[in-house]
């Protein structure tokens, strides 16, 4: 069940494939995250030295949570895999020109972890045609519905 969704990724990306990883967070941020106080449409992942960093995502601080600390909200955050998938990783967005977006944030065994995802980008005349196929698939509904 996620937490915390990137909506904007579906519509501006042809999503191909989805990797599952964990994200370094601190006390504070946990708590946040789990009291809903996260969002992550303005985000985006990152290859630096060899590792992915999750960057835009938006984690408000708790007042309770968060007094004895300065909390940064938007501080850049390291995403952890397998050296073998951020090597795969790496390799698809260097050569290929895929890009990583985060599509939600959610609990996995009591741990928060980040679904992300290798991604085309869409051009404008393929968010049309998601938009006519949508609204075909309604239609289509409405019309079952009404039998």
């Amino acid at each position: 069940m996620p937490i915390v969704l990137n909506r904007k990724a579906s519509h501006d990306y042809f999503i191909e494939e989805r990797y599952e990883a964990g994200i370094a967070l601190e006390g504070w941020e946990v708590k946040s995250v789990r009291a809903g106080r996260a969002q992550i449409g303005e985000a985006y992942v990152l290859v630096k030295d060899e590792a992915l960093w999750l960057i835009g995502a938006h984690i408000s601080p708790l007042a309770t949570a968060s007094a004895h600390v300065e909390a940064d909200p938007t501080r850049t955050r390291k995403l952890l895999l397998h050296a073998e998938e951020i090597r795969r990783l790496i390799g698809k967005v260097e050569r290929a020109g895929y890009t990583l977006v985060p599509l939600d944030l959610h609990y996995r065994n009591r741990h928060i972890k980040v679904e992300i995802a290798l991604a085309r980008g869409k051009l404008h005349h393929d968010k049309r045609e998601a938009e006519r196929e949508r609204e075909w698939s309604r239609e289509k509904q409405r019309l079952l519905r009404s039998r």
